[in-house]
């Protein structure tokens, strides 16, 4: 029960923020100035999350390696505490906040909230998924089994944390060192490769049943909306 009333939570937050992208504050897009304190003591800040699972400022100007939050304890605690906003503030724009105390720390992504990036060996010999730069401190447990493909987008997922909608997305760099393990089904009318069937790790052949797709879509609102904005170069949230 506790699962699913998360899952409708970070769907209706997930919805309300689809084809945002990172801003600035000013223009068009939400007002808001970065540490600004709507209330006493209360202080509210405002992030990005690109495709590469890298967290910045949201109104910083060059988003890049160099510019993000790099520091893995920093991420740890914003991370864990990522939750879906319903905060009564910001919510249409930013779907997602890490409280801290007092401050809300407000996020907005280009795809979605969590990241993928990098495979760790687990102490018990298992592999772990580690997401969003936080390495050993961010990881969950590899399931090869559960990855799931996307045809709307053409991206992989993995299951997540239930602060961040449950699902993940796994880094494109990760999925191409992933190639040949990977093993397809017919191809589509266009030419391609097809929907992956299969995934080869560690020696073992697992049957990919895509077991995501009906999360991805329910959190996408499972049409046009979702389809649209997975194409192109910016896949906002």
């Amino acid at each position: 029960m506790r699962s699913a009333a998360s899952l409708r939570v970070a769907t209706a937050a997930y919805r309300r923020g689809y084809g945002n992208k990172a801003g600035n504050g000013t223009g068009n897009g939400p007002k808001y100035r970065q540490g600004q304190s709507p209330a006493p003591r209360r202080r509210e800040y405002f992030y990005w999350v690109d495709a590469h699972g890298r967290l910045y400022l949201d109104d910083a100007k060059m988003k890049n390696f160099v510019t993000c939050f790099k520091d893995e304890r920093f991420l740890a605690f914003f991370f864990h505490r990522l939750q879906p906003n319903r905060s009564g503030r910001y919510e249409d724009s930013f779907p997602f906040v890490s409280p801290c105390g007092a401050e809300r720390n407000f996020v907005r992504c280009q795809d979605l909230p969590i990241v993928f990036t990098r495979v760790l060996e687990g102490e018990s010999g298992g592999c772990l998924l580690s997401y969003c730069g936080g390495g050993s401190r961010l990881a969950l447990p590899f399931q090869p089994e559960s990855l799931t493909f996307d045809p709307d987008n053409g991206r992989l997922y993995h299951p997540g944390p239930e602060g961040g909608g449950g699902v993940g997305l796994v880094k494109s760099a990760l999925v191409e060192e992933w190639g040949d393990g990977f093993e397809y089904g017919e191809k589509g009318g266009g030419g391609g490769k097809g929907v992956p069937t299969h995934f080869v790790w560690g020696g073992k052949r697992y049957a990919l049943g895509h077991p995501l797709l009906g999360r991805l879509r329910a959190l996408r609102g499972g049409g046009k909306g979702g389809r649209e904005a997975g194409r192109g170069g910016e896949r906002p949230c």
